[in-house]
């Protein structure tokens, strides 16, 4: 694996104060304050008002397993109402460290994922981890920059960031989302194949996968529980959405529960389903590249092929309309050139 330069930007007051905090520092756990008054801190300091920054914490994080943190997206497409809160974003804890896995759609996201951490443990977050590239799931990542931790990705992560972080960052203005500080954070340490990270008595082991959701999903098993952090590559309920490869996607699912594994969590909706989440996300992606190849060889155009596969996707995925006439134009044209 390899490095890469980690682009430092402005610092706020507020990451001045609160980096000691994640570093670990000298405070105790005794010491910090509560969640009700770091709230009001961030609300006297941050460029956000104090009612966005509420409003960014009203999502619950819970401990779904020893040690493993997460606040669950909503099923929703993202809006100003929901501040783009529609990602599953967390953090694992280590005997000595805190590795912190996806941080939100913006910087406000990563605040409230700070403070999350903070509640629980006084331990240095080491690692910050973008399992891809959209804007849902390593917006938030600025709120940490001023702890210095390690920012992991996908070798692919930082040419999609470049291609794509001004767009997201416009569609963060266009949609209200209260961006505020949200800004483009690259990784500084690259996963090209397989890597591992130790937090003290607890290994996490990231892996790269060739392009599938997109063409840079890392996905993260905590090898004490036995949970594979997977991102995108799996939805529950909500429709999955391709940007990468429909054939990669296919490929790999049934590799996501080898192993050790004994459960996933996916980027969006709750884990516990397992094989038969991916039994049936592969079910919807298998259908969508026969259908589309299908009507590649009856000579169909692309905006023929829309109206034709329609109904392909059933009613019983959320988010259907939003995502399934998106997923036949990038499987027509990956499929076209087969």
């Amino acid at each position: 694996m390899k490095a890469h330069p980690h682009r430092r930007t402005r610092i706020s007051s507020f990451d001045g104060m609160i980096g000691q905090a994640v570093r670990g520092g000298e405070p105790t756990r005794r010491q910090f304050v509560c969640r009700s008054a770091m709230l009001a801190f961030l609300s006297s300091c941050c460029p956000l008002s104090g009612a966005a920054l509420a409003r960014q914490s009203d999502i619950p994080f819970q401990e779904i397993e020893d040690g493993i943190h997460v606040r669950y997206g909503l099923q929703e497409a993202m809006t100003a109402d929901n501040h783009g809160a529609i990602a599953n974003i967390g953090f694992i804890i280590g005997d000595e460290s805190v590795a912190v896995v996806d941080t939100g759609t913006t910087y406000a996201q990563g605040v409230s994922l700070m403070v999350a951490v903070r509640h629980v443990t006084d331990k240095p977050v080491s690692h910050v981890i973008a399992t891809h590239v959209h804007l849902d799931h390593c917006f938030g990542h600025g709120a940490f920059e001023d702890a210095a931790p390690v920012f992991v990705g996908h070798h692919r992560l930082p040419g999609a960031l470049s291609e794509r972080g001004d767009f997201y960052l416009e569609q963060i203005r266009t949609l209200s989302l209260n961006g505020g500080d949200t800004r483009v954070v690259q990784p500084n340490f690259l996963v090209d194949d397989a890597a591992e990270i130790d937090l003290g008595g607890r290994k996490l082991l990231l892996k790269a996968w060739p392009a599938a959701h997109t063409d840079n999903d890392l996905t993260v098993f905590d090898t004490r529980t036995g949970l594979l952090w997977a991102g995108d590559l799996l939805f529950v309920d909500r429709i999955p959405i391709v940007d990468g490869s429909i054939n990669g996607w296919i490929d790999l699912l049934d590799e996501l529960m080898s192993g050790d594994v004994s459960q996933v969590m996916p980027g969006h909706g709750a884990p516990g389903a397992g094989r038969e989440a991916i039994s049936r996300q592969k079910g919807y992606l298998v259908s969508l590249r026969d259908g589309v190849r299908a009507a590649i060889a009856d000579g169909l155009d692309m905006t023929e092929a829309v109206a034709e596969l329609a109904d392909l996707a059933g009613s019983n995925w959320l988010l259907r309309d939003e995502g399934h006439g998106r997923n036949i134009i990038a499987a027509y044209a990956e499929l076209e050139w087969e």
